[in-house]
Parts: C-alpha cells; structure tokens; sequence
C-alpha cells in the first residue's frame, strides 16, 4: 500500500508543479488552489509512505516520479522542446525509480 501511496503522490507531485507554474505568481486563482490542494495531498502521501518505506528511497522515488511526469507534461503541451537525449535520461530516471523498487 505505501507504494501505491507513493507514486500517486510523484503523480500529485507533477501536479503541483504544473499548477504553481501556471499560477503566475499566484495571481489566479484556480491553478494557485489545484497547487495548494495537490501539494498538500502529496505531502501527506509522501508522509504516509515514509512510515513504512526509507526516506531516501521514498524521497528520490517521490522526486522522480514527478520531475518526469512534470517534463513529460511541458514537452506534450509544447511547452518545453523534445529531444533525443531528453528522452534518454528521462527514460535513466525511470529506471532508478524502477530500480529502487525492484530492490525493495
């Protein structure tokens, strides 16, 4: 349970992310409370699985899940160029993620 726990909240993570972004220094509304509201779900998430899960593996799973999601989100969007190599070392954070888990 704490790793489904866990990466919902890498995925609230890039949520967050996403929405402080698109904030614009907080000055709209609605991406300033998807903010507040996803950040406080992943962190409550991020805490819960650190119960049970070391902190640096919960910790780098955490970031992982959402730095990818959240680069992966601007390249879909447009936002931010795609490459080759990106893609590449994207793909290197996955497997650490994937890594830390299969070792587990």
């Amino acid at each position: 349970m704490s790793w489904l726990v866990l990466v919902l909240s890498g995925v609230l993570e890039a949520v967050w992310a996403t929405a402080l972004g698109k904030s614009e220094g907080f000055s709209r509304p609605v991406p300033s409370a998807v903010f507040i509201v996803a950040l406080t779900a992943s962190m409550l998430g991020l805490a819960y699985a650190m119960r049970e899960l070391p902190l640096g593996t919960s910790y780098a799973v955490w970031v992982g899940i959402g730095a990818v999601l959240t680069v992966v989100y601007a390249m879909v969007t447009g936002a931010e160029p795609v490459s080759a190599l990106k893609v590449l070392f994207l793909a290197m954070i996955v497997g650490g993620v994937v890594g830390l888990k299969a070792i587990h």
